[in-house]
């Protein structure tokens, strides 16, 4: 990227990431409206991506934003359990339709598109990014302000194909506080910032206990290491969760969309960086 980049490649002959992408980006269907899209990823799995990217839909529906979720974890799909989504999607002549959840959230994954929702998912890598990609553009979002992505981990065949070919308006990083898992979010960190990518804030997941006795916050998985890397790369909103096993039963029972207030705080402080 040039040093003086204005990120308005029509005006630039320069070749670098930006332009690459720019180019590899796919319209949505002709029938969608999607006015922002905000990726939520994670270096590694295990770390609470998903729980995070269904806590910030709920926060954004409960704002009063119109609020879709692309579950792009094809293997691994659990949105629509944690919402409690039972439903199958239905398609029309136009294109497919995303399932509605009670709380009004527009939701695609693969597990409302099989029969069971227990069958695995055994692709290769390329048939998986081709499905995420149909995602955006066969399946038709109704008046949306602000689209979640829940990546699946790591940075390789769905991550790259999510940052080449949907505009992406910035992602969200999760993590949890030990030091191997630190190092591997520098990893997404990086991709984001190769694919010129904005990074809206990161979610540090399970980052302490509060002890039920004294009320003292127990650092159980080590110190945090979040800020540090916040600091690092000029990310100003961080959020630490704590270990809390009602957020977990709310999950196990499909009641997540009702947990609306969870991360509003930090909704409020990633969508003000939008443009």
């Amino acid at each position: 990227m040039a040093k003086d980049c204005t990120h308005d490649c029509s005006s630039c002959g320069e070749s670098c990431p930006s332009r690459d992408r720019e180019s590899l980006l796919k319209k949505p269907h002709e029938l969608s409206d999607i006015k922002k899209v905000i990726a939520v990823v994670s270096g590694k799995g295990g770390v609470g991506k998903s729980m995070t990217c269904a806590l910030l839909a709920a926060a954004a529906q409960d704002s009063g934003m119109v609020t879709a979720v692309m579950d792009a974890d094809i293997t691994g799909p659990s949105i629509p359990k944690m919402y409690g989504v039972n439903k199958r999607a239905m398609g029309s002549e136009s294109g497919i339709l995303p399932v509605v959840t009670d709380g009004g959230i527009q939701l695609m994954s693969m597990n409302v598109l099989l029969e069971n929702e227990e069958e695995p998912v055994v692709w290769r890598g390329s048939l998986i990014s081709g499905t995420v990609l149909q995602f955006w553009t066969d399946v038709i979002w109704t008046g949306v302000d602000i689209m979640f992505i829940d990546m699946p981990p790591g940075t390789g065949d769905v991550p790259l194909t999510v940052f080449q070919s949907i505009p992406l308006d910035g992602v969200i990083i999760v993590t949890t506080p030990q030091d191997l898992v630190g190092m591997i979010v520098e990893k997404a960190v990086n991709m984001a910032e190769m694919m010129n990518v904005p990074i809206l804030g990161i979610v540090e997941n399970m980052s302490y206990i509060n002890c039920p006795d004294c009320g003292r916050k127990i650092s159980v998985f080590g110190e945090s290491g979040v800020d540090a890397i916040a600091l690092e790369h000029g990310i100003s909103a961080v959020e630490k969760l704590p270990i809390d096993p009602e957020l977990t039963r709310s999950a196990d029972l499909g009641e997540l969309e009702k947990r609306g207030d969870y991360l509003k705080d930090f909704l409020g402080k990633i969508t003000s960086q939008l443009k």
